[in-house]
């Protein structure tokens, strides 16, 4: 398995703090929220990481340095021509997609390791299922994902964090048409044919840190001891 970190896009929820740096490159107590994303991916096993970058991206491989493979997004065009940027050293094998916002506490080693094909969604309950993309189950299987519903019965939100399998470029190749493309549009295939399995990290395994507020808690979470960078 390889992984690819879009850290692409304008960073606009987190304006001014983005004017002059990338959103992954705000400390959460001293450490750059790349930094805890970068931790669980090579903590699962995955040596092999390809980060798709907007203007930035000198700043990012400057603070990251030059063991994984950088991409540059010269002009934000949406998530799947983002993605298509990395595809040339990333086909032909699973793949872990991770937006960069997100960061998790959940170890990932063995679900790298047993991954074989379809897809890999991680789930917690929210309050504000109107803000995310929502997981709709059925007898303990997912059989749909809503994008940010008005009204939902299901709270369980997917994370910006997706494994994939090898056939993950050809289902993004026909769905990257769509005006309104999603990576839930890729998701949704692996659904409609069975193969795709959610796993719930909990309240407190997940978190988006891409707006102020999200930032905020994250920090108070790893002030908390719910988040670090060591290896498990």
């Amino acid at each position: 398995m390889k992984a690819i970190i879009v850290a692409g896009g304008h960073g606009s929820r987190l304006l001014p703090m983005t004017n002059h740096t990338h959103k992954t490159l705000l400390p959460l107590c001293g450490q750059p929220i790349i930094d805890y994303a970068l931790a669980t991916i090579r903590n699962s096993g995955i040596t092999e990481i390809t980060i798709i970058g907007n203007k930035f991206i000198d700043k990012i491989r400057t603070h990251v340095g030059d063991d994984v493979n950088y991409v540059l997004e010269s002009e934000p065009k949406g998530v799947a021509a983002a993605l298509q940027l990395a595809r040339e050293h990333n086909e032909n094998c699973p793949l872990l997609i991770w937006f960069s916002d997100n960061i998790t506490n959940l170890n990932l080693k063995n679900e790298v390791r047993t991954f074989s094909h379809g897809a890999v969604l991680l789930t917690r309950e929210v309050e504000n299922p109107e803000d995310f993309g929502i997981a709709i189950m059925k007898n303990g299987e997912i059989v749909d994902v809503i994008e940010k519903p008005v009204n939902s019965s299901s709270k369980l939100a997917i994370g910006g964090i997706y494994m994939f399998d090898a056939t993950f470029w050809q289902r993004l190749d026909a769905a990257q048409r769509l005006s309104d493309f999603s990576i839930s549009d890729i998701t949704k295939q692996y659904i409609k044919e069975g193969n795709a399995k959610v796993i719930s990290v909990g309240e407190n395994t997940w978190i988006d840190c891409g707006t102020p507020e999200n930032l905020m808690r994250a920090a108070q979470m790893v002030e908390e001891g719910l988040f670090s960078i060591g290896v498990d």
